[in-house]
């Protein structure tokens, strides 16, 4: 299990936070698909299993609170990280009824990302059997 890099889904609709997300990711040994449009990430979700998922809460069509719960509905073992613009005591709290493993405000520095997929990374790894 440990050879095998994990993968990670990131949506969110400003496609600069997928491109500065997406190498700093990989740079770390992760495989990392990106999405601006939450149906097509909805999609994907559905066909492909997630080690950690990052979405932005504030989108058209699919917002982020009704993706994660399909995340974790899908696969209950992903680990979802939340970055929001938007962030407040309410979405934050919600959030982690809803099974987050960790909530970020934007902006944020790509350093901070790094760590906390870096521990939500350990944690799976340590969850999965031998």
């Amino acid at each position: 299990m440990t050879e095998n890099k994990l993968r990670i889904l990131v949506l969110d609709d400003e496609p600069i936070v997928c491109k500065r997300l997406q190498p700093a990711l990989e740079k770390l040994g992760f495989e990392v698909d990106t999405f601006t449009q939450s149906v097509e990430a909805m999609h994907q979700i559905q066909q492909t299993a997630y080690d950690i998922v990052i979405t932005d809460l504030k989108m058209k069509e699919i917002d982020g609170m009704r993706f994660l719960e399909e995340a974790k509905k899908q696969h209950p073992q992903t680990e979802v990280i939340v970055i929001t613009g938007f962030a407040t005591m309410e979405t934050a709290k919600q959030s982690f009824q809803k099974g987050v493993f960790d909530f970020i405000a934007k902006p944020f520095k790509l350093s901070e990302i790094q760590d906390v997929v870096t521990r939500a990374a350990a944690k799976i790894r340590g969850a999965a059997p031998a």
